[in-house]
């Protein structure tokens, strides 16, 4: 198949089995909880098989040499993670908001270089488990989500491991290894017993696949949370607790941008029986695989800090969009300080892309075959969109003025015996109609008033990590005293020459490598 269809999606959203928790009741996918949701991953499949856009998000396998959805694509050249910051950008603008997909392609991405390099180092066989999982992803299309963030518990010093906190199951982790169970085939296999929760887990309730993560660094003692797997989102003891994120419903005047929304989950493991075949990292398996966990956690923090290069970038030319808008329909576009305003915004944007675009050209390619963007690059562009983002909803709230915050219910412009009135009163520039100005009042009150856009504020700085996550990633990358040099120079160090200062490209290869010396000083 390769690439799959939105009917083919929904035909197996159908088949699975209730274990959405909603308001503390057992539901189903097809309920008004997941219709946002379902409308954007429409939109995903549709753009993958507009021919117009086929060069952008489709792309070759290689492990098949088919074509596939980009979205199930191992990046192996620069120009692939160019076209998946590309796709990013144009599928966000067409939903007006986050893609969805793309955990799922930084999970997979990630796996793919950390097996590989798990298996070389160990002699683990975690990297051939893992390309028959990619192909049969890849075969049907599926939709990943990646559930790594757990509920971490207690942050005190004292209980700063996994295996130290008050309540071990703060972090998922193994319970039971060696299981007999039944395999996704349905046939008896071997396996292991997961307990834990993962929190901020977007998209879980209308995924194929959840895919499990680390969330940081594990070391002696930590064994049974260096857990990596891939289950069917509807699998036994798989429990999610959903938080539905839609915008308001609209009677008369419904647009692409009031369809979008989402669904997040507390995913909680309630002693899942994971099968070997989909697992991807185990403490259990070797002692000195325990260390690449948190070299996953960072693979997989780096390749979607690089996909919300893209994400980000169309976020805030969304917003700069609306703000053009709303500022023509207001008849104050042609003001200095509107001008200035989205200025800010699209240099923003502007910024965080070729941020992106220079990561990957500076990228690198691993022995598995995949090409790593630069770190210091996407963690800054990364960074910079997360200060900005509530900068550019103050802009857009600023132009819009409070209308949007106080305009009569959306029947009132319909109704016989108010909607002259209303309609009379609702007009500023001339230029547009009273339904158009209209339309636009509602969109901002979509935007900056409702829930769901408030919740997507909050994502914007820390999705995928927070600016001060970005800002611990740059600074454990960037080499200071190398950089000092040139200072020294300058102020006329003795016997200092001014150095050829040519910074090298950064990858979470080298934070796996001080991680493995620190084990050693600390005889881990």
């Amino acid at each position: 198949m390769g690439v799959g269809t939105y009917e083919a999606y929904i035909e197996r959203m159908k088949k699975m089995k209730p274990n959405i928790y909603l308001d503390g009741k057992c539901v189903d996918r097809m309920g008004p909880w997941n219709e946002g949701g379902f409308w954007v991953m429409k939109q995903c499949y549709d753009i993958a098989n507009d021919p117009e856009y086929a060069d952008v998000c489709t792309a070759t396998s290689h492990l098949t040499g088919e074509t596939i959805n980009r979205c199930t694509h191992i990046h192996h050249s620069q120009d692939d993670l160019l076209k998946k910051q590309l796709m990013t950008r144009l599928v966000c603008h067409r939903v007006g908001g986050c893609m969805q997909r793309c955990m799922g392609t930084d999970a997979l991405n990630a796996i793919a270089v950390v097996s590989y390099d798990c298996d070389q180092a160990t002699g683990t066989k975690y990297h051939e488990r893992f390309n028959r999982y990619l192909e049969y992803c890849q075969k049907y299309d599926l939709i990943c989500n990646c559930a790594q963030t757990d509920v971490k518990g207690s942050r005190n010093s004292k209980y700063k491991r996994a295996h130290q906190q008050p309540d071990p199951d703060m972090f998922l982790h193994v319970i039971k290894t060696d299981v007999d169970g039944v395999g996704i085939d349905g046939k008896p296999c071997k396996g292991v017993i997961v307990r834990g929760a993962k929190i901020c887990n977007s998209c879980a309730p209308y995924v194929d696949e959840i895919i499990a993560t680390p969330t940081k660094f594990m070391g002696r003692g930590d064994e049974g949370y260096a857990i990596s797997f891939a289950l069917p989102a509807d699998w036994d003891g798989i429990k999610l607790m959903a938080l539905p994120g839609l915008h308001h419903k609209r009677k008369h005047l419904e647009a692409p941008f009031n369809r979008n929304g989402d669904n997040e989950s507390l995913t909680i493991f309630d002693d899942v029986f994971v099968p070997e075949e989909r697992i991807f990292l185990n403490g259990y398996d070797n002692e000195d695989a325990v260390q690449y966990a948190g070299y996953l956690a960072l693979m997989f923090a780096h390749f979607h800090r690089h996909s919300y290069t893209g994400c980000k970038t169309a976020v805030s030319e969304i917003i700069a969009s609306q703000a053009a808008l709303v500022a023509d329909v207001n008849d104050i576009a042609k003001a200095e300080h509107v001008r200035e305003k989205i200025c800010d915004i699209i240099g923003t944007a502007e910024l965080v892309f070729a941020a992106g675009q220079a990561s990957a050209y500076r990228a690198v390619e691993f022995p598995n075959g995949s090409w790593v963007p630069d770190e210091i690059l996407t963690n800054a562009g990364r960074r910079l969109a997360g200060h900005n983002i509530y900068h550019e909803y103050e802009i857009l709230a600023d132009l819009t003025g409070g209308v949007c915050a106080s305009l009569p219910t959306e029947e009132s412009f319909f109704a016989p015996e108010t909607a002259e009135l209303c309609n009379k009163y609702i007009m500023r520039n001339p230029e547009y109609t009273a339904e158009e100005t209209h339309r636009v009042m509602r969109m901002m009150e979509d935007k900056l008033c409702d829930a769901f856009e408030g919740a997507q504020c909050v994502a914007g700085v820390h999705g995928g990590g927070s600016p001060l996550m970005e800002t611990i990633t740059l600074m454990s990358r960037y080499d200071l005293e190398e950089l000092k040099k040139i200072a020294k120079y300058l102020a006329g160090f003795d016997g200092v020459e001014c150095p050829r200062y040519e910074r090298k490209t950064a990858t979470p290869r080298a934070m796996l490598e001080r991680f493995q010396k620190t084990q050693r000083q600390d005889g881990m």
